[in-house]
């Protein structure tokens, strides 16, 4: 029999990947502080250093299957999906797997156990929502966002952020992001479209699951409002 989290009516119970990197672990913070996130379950390759009241966590090798964890899956009403990787180094065939087959696979997994869950994608700025694109990873971005809207989910969005400022004191921001995070004030007024913070993009998350959005692929500009009204 699987395991059922105990849900406070109004209240999310949330499942968020990737939280070794700068994303996943930007977006759980805000999970922990927020009044309205009861629970929080992360799935790490590895553990993520984090402990906290609202968390558990599981240390699960393998995305590709999910039979052993399973059990532990229901009761939930969103994921917040972080986990990905680059491009770059990567021929089409690798980076479909590592991106399209591993997400849709955590994710067809999810929604037999939790069809009310409302499921968030990490993308990226430039996805190409027509999948015939040049661009090698915008076209499997894309694929994976169109696919991840066609299951029986009550709600996806995907998210594509631009640049990220990174969340003060976290720990796995990404180094190269020392050299350009002192441009941050100067990219809002060059750039107000294109950039958010990491806290806007866990705010953000956590707002559409609550009230939904008037459209399903969010962008920075989304983001920074969406935060702003939360």
């Amino acid at each position: 029999m699987s395991k059922i989290v105990n849900m406070v009516p109004g209240k999310i119970n949330a499942i968020v990947t990737g939280c070794t990197g700068m994303v996943g672990e930007g977006v759980l913070h805000e999970c922990l502080l927020h009044p309205d996130v009861e629970t929080v379950l992360v799935i790490n390759r590895k553990p993520c250093g984090v402990t906290h009241p609202k968390l558990k966590e599981i240390i699960h090798k393998d995305f590709y299957d999910l039979t052993a964890i399973e059990d532990q899956l229901s009761g939930y009403n969103a994921c917040y999906f972080c986990l990905g990787v680059t491009s770059l180094g990567k021929k089409e065939p690798e980076y479909y797997n590592l991106t399209y087959t591993l997400t849709l696979n955590v994710a067809q997994t999810l929604v037999k156990y939790n069809p009310d869950m409302t499921f968030c994608y990490v993308s990226g700025a430039g996805t190409d929502s027509t999948e015939s694109g040049k661009t090698m990873w915008a076209r499997v971005k894309g694929k994976t966002e169109n696919d991840l809207m066609k299951l029986p989910f009550k709600q996806v969005f995907a998210f594509r952020p631009g640049y990220m400022h990174p969340t003060k004191g976290l720990k796995n921001v990404q180094p190269i992001l020392k050299y350009f995070t002192w441009l941050y004030p100067i990219l809002k007024v060059v750039f107000p479209k294109g950039v958010c913070t990491l806290r806007d993009v866990g705010l953000s998350m956590i707002y559409v699951t609550k009230e939904g959005y008037f459209k399903n692929i969010i962008d920075p500009k989304d983001m920074v409002a969406i935060a702003k009204s939360s």
